[in-house]
């Protein structure tokens, strides 16, 4: 039996936020450890002995604590089906900063029920940093309310992106250039860091060309709260398109079609 709509977006929020306080204990155990275990999957990205811990963890919590909830996590698949709620994982996003000792990752955590994700966060703990939100109760960092930035026009705006070279990634979308030498500023922060900058109002625009559900759900809720719009390169709004643009807003449409061009 799947578990049913029996806990509201509050109460799922507080058991993301008991994953996260065991994910970054353990993602902080394995920081710049010397000798840190890799292996390479068969899409050629890397996973750590850190990404497996976490995963490890919030799947044992889920069994302990909610037994009918559906388990959809990066490192392990499917492994719990549900036709109620399940928990999205990504146990460490941006492995490879985590592998090079850069202070930009993650465990990014959500609740999607129906097939709406309506709860999700996000723990930096390198930074210092959670995000969270819940459906229709706004956004969140650190205690503090955030909100997207109201900036209408591209030559006052910032983009944010991830690689560029293609060789780890796709391609970047076809009007990417484009679009950068409208803007004011870009820079290359990539991952789950990009997206909540322009859910805390720090830039307008982060793109993802490639990306997969538990890269997406924690940060899609985040960015919408925060008044945000999140969708893929096509505008779809949905967690399952493989890419992700996030705007605040007013200037996602234009972006949209910005990037689609050639």
């Amino acid at each position: 039996m799947g578990v049913k709509p029996n806990m509201n977006p509050t109460g799922w929020l507080k058991f993301l936020e008991e994953i996260a306080s065991q994910a970054d204990q353990i993602a902080l155990q394995f920081f710049r450890k010397q000798n840190l275990q890799i292996e390479i999957k068969p899409d050629l990205s890397p996973v750590t002995e850190a990404d497996k811990a976490i995963e490890k963890a919030a799947y044992e919590l889920v069994q302990k604590n909610h037994p009918g909830l559906g388990f959809f996590g990066e490192e392990q698949g499917e492994v719990l089906k549900s036709d109620g709620a399940r928990l999205i994982i990504d146990p460490i996003d941006a492995t490879r900063n985590f592998m090079r000792g850069i202070p930009l990752f993650a465990t990014l955590l959500a609740i999607e029920e129906g097939g709406e994700v309506i709860a999700g966060l996000v723990s930096a703990p390198a930074l210092a940093s959670r995000w969270h939100a819940t459906r229709g109760q706004g956004a969140v960092r650190n205690g503090q309310s955030i909100e997207v930035s109201g900036i209408q026009q591209f030559r006052y705006s910032q983009v944010f992106h991830g690689d560029l070279s293609g060789l780890e990634e796709t391609e970047p979308p076809p009007g990417a250039y484009t679009l950068m030498s409208q803007v004011q500023r870009t820079r290359g922060f990539g991952d789950f860091y990009q997206h909540m900058l322009v859910a805390e109002g720090a830039g307008e625009v982060a793109i993802d060309p490639e990306v997969r559900p538990w890269d997406i759900a924690a940060l899609q809720i985040i960015v919408e709260e925060a008044g945000g719009r999140a969708t893929t390169l096509d505008g779809d709004r949905s967690i399952y398109g493989n890419s992700l643009v996030t705007t605040n807003g007013l200037v996602h449409d234009k972006v949209i079609k910005i990037l689609a061009s050639k």
